[in-house]
């Protein structure tokens, strides 16, 4: 490994969350005014996520009294402060940049269901072993 494969190792962050096309995020950027320093929240849809390890980018869109914003964050930043995701929008293209000719119902995204069903799986098979384990044993005391 070269030096500067080992700075940029340095400089990930330790814990990003996994983003795609679609998803929807609030990002808490950190804003420098004159000498002071706040933390300025951006919450949009994610049209694009580009590079790879340390020059990850994504672009950002949310529109804003009827005029579209789009802004460009990369997620290693040292201005970050955190990313939240809120939804998991479920898109087949890469990149979204249709959603910058519709307003409104038209520019909705359809919410990906599957992590959440996954999820909840993986709790009902427990239940139902402890239901079966019990229904033996009502038997043997039937008998």
């Amino acid at each position: 490994m070269n030096v500067i494969e080992q700075l940029e190792k340095e400089q990930l962050k330790k814990k990003t969350p996994a983003l795609r096309a679609g998803d929807t995020v609030r990002v808490h950027a950190k804003v420098v005014e004159g000498t002071r320093e706040r933390i300025q929240v951006f919450e949009g849809t994610v049209i694009r996520v580009t590079g790879g390890g340390l020059r990850r980018n994504f672009t950002v869109r949310r529109v804003t009294h009827g005029v579209g914003v789009e802004r460009t964050f990369m997620i290693h930043s040292p201005r970050i402060d955190k990313i939240d995701v809120l939804r998991h929008g479920d898109v087949r293209q890469g990149r979204l940049y249709y959603l910058r000719g519709k307003v409104g119902r038209e520019a909705r995204i359809r919410e990906r269901r599957r992590l959440v069903a996954e999820g909840a799986e993986a709790e009902e098979p427990e239940e139902e072993q402890a239901e079966a384990a019990e229904v033996p044993e009502a038997e043997t005391q039937e008998a």
